[in-house]
């Protein structure tokens, strides 16, 4: 397995211990302050069990070498495991609105707020660690997985911010329904959290192309190539870490097969420096010959 293989799939074991770390911690302060903010907080942290264990299951899945049925390698587990990620954010939040709601009609005193704020302080620390593990899993490998899993803990870092900031008004101020409030609010962040996290695996599955500063930054690689003097029919597409890249290139008609085979692989090799995970196929065109409809 790849280096970066091996740190995807420790960053995501480490999601999952940090997670069920933080659902006793906060299960724990629940039951003894009966914080609606806190009974927020912990749903997140449950939900966040589950994700990362799909992520964990999607990335060895997503990382294994292409096969006799699967040309194009495995990457498309990442965002099956995105989606599924949403799902269960989006309960978490028809739990959570409910639940406020209800808390908003009806106040409830917070009890112990202290050992309250001091769980929160524990789970905030962890989650700090724990996000810049990602952080730097995600700049290295570019892995939507540990980018969807890193949404809900980023999440679960504002839900404990907000539980800090609902347990001392109601506490410490007397504003009982501040603590419902906050729960709400979170509630809108997971929302928010479960839309991103849709939309980029569904871009993903529906094979949607790279940004245009990134097909723009292909473009300028190719041309580079005194050889090359034109190119059309560019596609491209990700599949978790995996980039595919497919082009034509035009190049000068009296050149040899030979030659047009050493410039495409040397755009190739480009090609693949700036874009380490690709898979790149080039097709060569004699230039000035009109493309068919389909490669317009």
């Amino acid at each position: 397995m790849t280096t970066e293989g091996t740190l995807m799939q420790r960053t995501a074991w480490a999601a999952i211990i940090v997670a069920l770390v933080l659902v006793l911690i906060k299960l724990a302060a629940y039951l003894v302050s009966d914080s609606i903010a806190m009974l927020a907080s912990l749903a997140d942290s449950a939900v966040d069990v589950f994700a990362s264990a799909i992520n964990l299951i999607a990335i060895r899945q997503a990382l294994m070498p292409a096969d006799a049925e699967h040309r194009f390698g495995h990457g498309k587990a990442e965002p099956l495991a995105g989606l599924m990620q949403a799902a269960f954010i989006a309960g978490s939040v028809a739990f959570l609105a409910i639940e406020s709601v209800s808390r908003l009609l009806e106040p409830h005193a917070i009890i112990a707020p202290d050992i309250a704020l001091g769980a929160v302080g524990v789970s905030i620390v962890l989650l700090l660690i724990l996000l810049v593990a990602q952080e730097i899993t995600v700049r290295r490998t570019g892995s939507i997985a540990i980018r969807a899993d890193r949404m809900h803990y980023v999440g679960d870092l504002l839900s404990n911010l907000g539980v800090v900031l609902g347990v001392v008004l109601s506490s410490r101020f007397g504003w009982q329904k501040a603590d419902p409030v906050v729960g709400l609010i979170i509630s809108l962040l997971l929302a928010l959290s479960a839309a991103h996290v849709f939309r980029q695996s569904y871009d993903q599955l529906m094979d949607r192309e790279l940004p245009d500063d990134e097909r723009d930054r292909i473009r300028q690689i190719v041309m580079r190539h005194k050889d090359v003097t034109d190119l059309h029919d560019l596609r491209t597409r990700m599949a978790g870490v995996h980039t595919f890249i497919q082009l034509h290139v035009e190049l000068d008609p009296a050149m040899s097969l030979t030659r047009a085979h050493a410039v495409s692989d040397a755009v190739e090799a480009d090609l693949m420096e700036a874009f380490p995970r690709a898979e790149v196929i080039i097709h060569q065109d004699p230039a000035g010959l009109e493309p068919t409809p389909s490669e317009a």
